[in-house]
């Protein structure tokens, strides 16, 4: 913990330097995308897209789930859809999955969750349960194929789905390769994930 104490105190002091970058930042944010992926400590959006402050709209969820659409039982992840899309206006949603997810791992494997519930319980929301090689470690095509089941679940969100009508938002379905750095696009003509 000391090396973040440490860097949080130098950044209050370099920060001094960039006072009219911050300030803008404080008059409001105007950001390109809704960055939707896991909360795995290996994923950082802003490295992988090189994002500045301000850019990016940033949902973490355990395993990149995002959970179905229930107007009367709200959840903090479809109030924070709902802010990008309707307040800020955000014009592109990423879902970003990534290889050696722990989340995807236990359902594919089927692990038994009974010591943690809530992870557990939270997973439940991923279902489908995504279909992939038990024996692969980087869990590449469940990933694959549950960034894209997230995507689908994304449509039945009022906002998201008046504004793909119209034209006013992009969906992405995109893959994290950890070990590599690579990140892969969904091609929907082809309906297979390709290097950016």
């Amino acid at each position: 913990m000391q090396p973040l104490i440490d860097h949080a105190r130098s950044f209050r002091k370099q920060s001094a330097a960039r006072s009219e970058e911050f300030a803008r930042l404080a008059q409001g944010q105007s950001p390109q995308a809704l960055f939707i992926t896991c909360s795995d400590s290996r994923v950082v959006p802003a490295l992988i897209t090189g994002a500045r402050p301000g850019e990016l709209f940033e949902l973490r969820t355990a395993g990149n789930i995002v959970p179905p659409y229930a107007s009367g039982h709200p959840t903090g992840e479809a109030a924070t859809i709902e802010y990008a899309v309707e307040v800020l206006g955000v014009a592109d949603v990423v879902v970003c999955g990534h290889s050696h997810c722990g989340a995807v791992g236990a359902l594919v494997r089927g692990d038994d969750l009974t010591s943690v519930p809530a992870v557990r319980d939270w997973l439940t929301q991923a279902a489908p349960r995504p279909d992939g090689t038990q024996d692969d470690p980087a869990v590449a095509q469940a990933v694959q194929n549950h960034v894209l089941a997230q995507v689908l679940r994304l449509r039945s969100y009022p906002g998201i789905a008046r504004r793909l009508e119209d034209g006013r938002l992009r969906l992405h379905a995109w893959y994290y390769e950890v070990h590599t750095g690579t990140v892969l696009a969904h091609d929907p003509d082809t309906d297979t994930f390709t290097a950016l």
